[in-house]
């Protein structure tokens, strides 16, 4: 099973009020296992970054001046993430942001039934505690030291970990689906099994004795009873 853990960096919170998306990244999970195969861009908004977003990513006007505008990749990231489930943490921000560009350029939005929310999933699972991928983070154990600044694809790679343990850890299958590969080799590593002689329970003369001395002192025995 193929699926995409992506998170995104933009220039502020809403897409309908001129925010642009400014960075991509995408993770690549088959099986859950994380396949080394990432997509990861940088787009030139067309507009000014506001500080309090760049204070967030670290993302300046500067440094994106010279980063293409998001309909020149389209196609290699619609490439890459195919048909597949989409995970993202607060999936709803990302996939309005996703859609909104893709709307902007004339394609198609991406159906929300490919949609997996981390941040819903987290809320469920563990009802009260804090979801930030930070916290998640410290619950399962997960290195974040290099997270100083969001950035989509290392909080795309630390999401994807989040994910599986999530989804109930690396445990998948157990590896009871593979069946083991048995060769002459290993048929003559085995020990032959010794056929051990049967035990005996039968009761010896003096067990039958002392049996038979203890039966002879009960008075008036429920088996000696006349039935009614």
């Amino acid at each position: 099973m193929r699926e995409i853990v992506f998170d995104t960096e933009t220039t502020g919170f809403k897409f309908s009020e001129g925010d642009r998306l400014v960075e991509i990244g995408c993770v690549e999970l088959v099986n859950r296992v994380e396949t080394g195969n990432v997509y990861h861009a940088y787009f030139n908004p067309g507009r000014p970054m506001p500080k309090e977003a760049e204070a967030v990513h670290g993302l300046s006007d500067a440094f994106l001046s010279d980063k293409p505008a998001f309909h020149t990749a389209i196609d290699d990231l619609l490439a890459f993430i195919g048909d597949s489930p989409l995970i993202a943490h607060n999936a709803t921000f990302d996939f309005g942001f996703l859609n909104g560009e893709l709307g902007a350029c004339g394609r198609d939005p991406i159906c929300l039934s490919r949609m997996v929310d981390t941040l819903a999933m987290a809320r469920s699972r563990h009802p009260g505690a804090k979801h930030t991928l930070d916290a998640l983070c410290v619950r399962f154990g997960i290195d974040r030291s290099r997270r100083v600044l969001h950035g989509a694809l290392l909080d795309a790679q630390l999401l994807a970990q989040v994910y599986v343990e999530l989804m109930g850890g690396r445990q998948i299958g157990f590896g009871l689906d593979a069946a083991p590969t048995i060769t002459v080799e290993t048929i003559e590593t085995i020990a032959p099994s010794r056929a051990r002689p049967p035990r005996q329970f039968a009761p010896s003369a003096d067990e039958l004795a002392v049996h038979a001395a203890f039966v002879a002192t009960l008075k008036d025995p429920l088996w000696g009873q006349s039935p009614m």
